[in-house]
């Protein structure tokens, strides 16, 4: 979540007479995030969330994204759901960008997860893809390994500006994901950016999953790799065996791992770290004048990648 795009309260008063959710009472921006413009709106009704598409944001993805909220909750998961204007439409326009408002889940983020919530985390990414079978719409990954050379190219001449040797490092790396990433796993409807702030707990109860804008049809175990990557290093990034054991057994009691998958995890893990080095590095060095956004440091995911090129078996994750 961020905020590219600023909303007035006279716009956003008129906008809200679409819907039938009561009168605005405030409003104000979420920094947190990269991708779209994001406000928690308070009205007489209660509390919701406005999303603006931004630039970055293909306009025919976002039935995909409407749908598969609605699908995952008809199958029982927690997540935010799209409220329809009076016209019965879920998508409208405001400020020039395409836009939605879904309910508000109750809950806070976890700064410092501890083994427990890795292992609810676990359970609820098992969960969501299970729940994800039979979702009519497709949508491709475009940040999947096809999608990292155009990031590479983008940050390539300014990435030795952020560390010594990294445009190296990467090229490196992103040639060796490029010839061996694996082929023939099992998909279907992941996440894909499942990290703390977008899991939410009411005290140590996992209340609700958000944020699916990054979600797209691909490699189920890519998304607990990219779990693995987010929840299960330690504050100086080093792995948490106790973490990744809790995580990765959580996740089989719901939806056991093939013997492919499990060999292709370190691979998977080096991948999605890779992944979001690249896209942090992008936005790092092409933050928009005047946007409400917070960059995230691509060095967290440097230092992660680092620990995954010496990593000769899953068990090294904590599988069993």
């Amino acid at each position: 979540m961020a905020v590219y795009t600023d909303v007035t309260a006279e716009d956003l008063s008129a906008h809200l007479t679409r819907y039938d959710i009561g009168e605005l009472l405030s409003f104000k921006g979420i920094a947190e995030g990269v991708e779209n413009s994001n406000f928690l709106v308070h009205t007489t009704a209660g509390s919701f969330i406005l999303t603006l598409y931004e630039k970055r944001v293909d306009p025919a993805d976002l039935p995909f994204f409407i749908g598969l909220m609605e699908h995952l909750s008809a199958r029982g998961l927690t997540c935010p759901q799209p409220v329809k204007m009076t016209s019965g439409e879920a998508l409208g326009e405001l400020a020039g960008r395409p836009a939605a408002i879904v309910t508000f889940l109750e809950g806070l983020w976890i700064r410092r997860p501890q083994v427990h919530h890795c292992a609810a985390v676990g359970r609820a990414l098992a969960d969501l893809h299970l729940a994800g079978e039979g979702f009519a719409l497709t949508r491709r990954n475009a940040l999947s390994v096809g999608g990292w050379r155009p990031l590479y190219e983008r940050a390539r001449d300014r990435a030795d500006t952020v560390a010594t040797a990294l445009g190296a490092t990467i090229a490196e790396e992103l040639e060796h994901c490029e010839r061996h990433w694996p082929q023939g796993l099992p998909t279907g409807v992941i996440h894909a950016d499942l990290f703390n702030d977008n899991v939410f707990f009411l005290k140590d109860r996992l209340s609700g999953l958000i944020d699916f804008y990054f979600a797209c049809n691909d490699i189920l175990a890519y998304d607990l790799a990219i779990c693995l990557n987010a929840w299960c290093f330690s504050a100086d990034y080093e792995f948490d065996f106790a973490k990744g054991s809790a995580m990765i057994a959580a996740y089989q009691a719901v939806r056991p791992l093939d013997g492919a998958e499990r060999a292709a995890l370190p691979l998977l893990c080096r991948g999605s770290a890779l992944r979001f080095l690249l896209t942090r590095l992008v936005d790092w060095l092409n933050v928009p004048p005047g946007a409400v956004v917070t960059p995230k440091d691509p060095l967290e995911y440097f230092k992660k990648l680092r620990f995954h090129r010496k990593v000769v078996s899953a068990t090294e994750y904590g599988l069993s």
